[in-house]
């Protein structure tokens, strides 16, 4: 529910709702008072006026002038039909054209049915009346058909519960199409986007040529992939350049040093100190045009079924010689029968490089552990040794190239993580680095 609410079309939606409802809601209020309520107050305004009319003259003129004034009244057209009843002092009807009303006398306003018989038919009124008892007992009722307000009162009131569930209903339907509208225009960006991420640079918002905002959102955010696109390229070509064009120079110069060692000419350590300075510089030219290849995609991967319990073991097996001779145990705890579709020479040298930083930074007599399980649907591989662990400032850049956190060794050229980044990318997969007491842990989740 918490997600439904977050999303901005399903807001957007919302809030139409309410306002076609409530827009609906004004102009139905809007019609009852046109149609219903002011008619319904003028009607009372002029019984009011009646009222207090037809009782001065009882008061001065006496009863047969009301009686007078009350038959001259019933002859009269009018918009509104005129009723009237007069019950003298001693309950006697003098003049009546109500067939029937209420025995007490009611307050305030009353509505009495009128249905009067005209040749074998039925005529319905209803009145709108105020009773009125005079001091020396005498009643007298007066009041006005308003048949045709109570019928357009009746109607609105009948129909309003129909037309709230239609408005309703409509606001729904309406806020669902504009949010699936919406949601198919943020969807490509979104769509897009992950592409990018993914390191596909060709991908580009779709545009619908309609000119709208979206479109107008889509021709921005492609001139910004045009440029960023631009840009990477430029920067990679340099550094493809730079390595190749160091390749020739860096293998003269390991044949030069390789020759002087063998022939003893020279400080023979101080060559042999060159000599692995040239190595390691091939080295880093080696994984940066590595890392580049896959970044660009100019390097195929190739998924296919792999059996990741093989494919562990014989990791381990290939550093087991080398943390034997650091004094380092290493171990391993891989499920068996864990099957990963993914391509095999990459994630073998992931593995190899998460297992090179952990012997690199283990101490004698200390312990590295690598496992493999299924978790939750998904794979874990996850490496733990017994090193120093990385300072929590240095967690988030880990797997930036050429960096190096403040508590390292030194040992390495600063690529190794990032080619394992570049890789886990590479098959939808995620890395954490964490900080145990006393232990370090790499987890690789692969999703189901």
């Amino acid at each position: 529910m918490r997600q439904i609410f977050a999303s901005l079309s399903f807001r957007l939606a919302l809030t139409y709702a309410v306002l076609f409802v409530g827009s609906l809601l004004l102009l139905v209020g809007a019609y009852y008072a046109i149609v219903v309520r002011v008619p319904l107050r003028q009607a009372e305004q002029v019984v009011r006026r009646e009222a207090e009319a037809l009782a001065n003259v009882y008061i001065v003129d006496g009863e047969a002038a009301l009686v007078r004034r009350l038959r001259a009244r019933d002859a009269a057209p009018d918009r509104y039909k005129a009723f009237h009843a007069f019950v003298d002092r001693k309950g006697k009807v003098v003049t009546a054209n109500l067939p029937s009303w209420p025995r007490a006398v009611f307050q305030g306003w009353g509505r009495i049915e009128a249905d009067i018989p005209v040749d074998g038919d039925e005529h319905d009124f209803e009145a709108l009346a105020l009773d009125r008892r005079f001091d020396d007992g005498a009643r007298l009722i007066v009041g006005r058909d308003i048949d045709n307000i109570t019928e357009r009162e009746r109607a609105l009131a009948s129909g309003a519960s129909f037309v709230a569930a239609a408005a309703v209903l409509l606001a729904l339907l309406g806020g669902l199409l504009m949010s699936r509208a919406i949601g198919r225009r943020v969807d490509r960006v979104a769509a897009t986007a992950r592409s990018v991420m993914a390191g596909d640079m060709s991908k580009r918002v779709s545009v619908d040529g309609s000119g709208d905002e979206f479109d107008r959102l889509a021709e921005t955010l492609n001139a910004m992939l045009h440029r960023i696109e631009h840009s990477m390229d430029s920067v990679r070509r340099v550094s493809d350049s730079v390595a190749h064009e160091m390749r020739t120079p860096l293998a003269r110069l390991r044949a030069s040093l390789e020759d002087a060692l063998a022939s003893g000419e020279g400080d023979a350590p101080r060559v042999g100190e060159a000599l692995a300075e040239a190595e390691r510089l091939g080295a880093i030219f080696d994984t940066v045009l590595r890392i580049a290849r896959l970044e660009t995609g100019s390097r195929e991967i190739e998924l296919s079924p792999a059996d990741l319990t093989v494919l562990l073991e014989d990791v381990a097996d290939f550093y087991r010689p080398e943390t034997e001779a650091r004094g380092v145990m290493l171990s391993t705890f891989v499920q068996a029968g864990l099957v990963l579709c993914c391509d095999r020479d990459l994630i073998f040298q992931a593995v190899a490089n998460l297992l090179d930083n952990a012997i690199r930074h283990t101490p004698r007599d200390g312990e590295i552990v690598l496992s493999g399980q299924a978790e939750r649907g998904a794979l874990l591989i996850t490496v733990r040794d017994t090193g120093p662990g990385i300072a929590e400032s240095d967690l988030p850049h880990v797997t930036e190239r050429f960096y190096r956190a403040k508590n390292g060794t030194g040992a390495g050229i600063g690529l190794g993580l990032s080619l394992v980044d570049t890789i886990a990318r590479l098959h939808r997969s995620t890395l954490a680095f964490v900080n145990l007491d006393g232990s370090f842990r790499v987890d690789w989740r692969f999703p189901a």
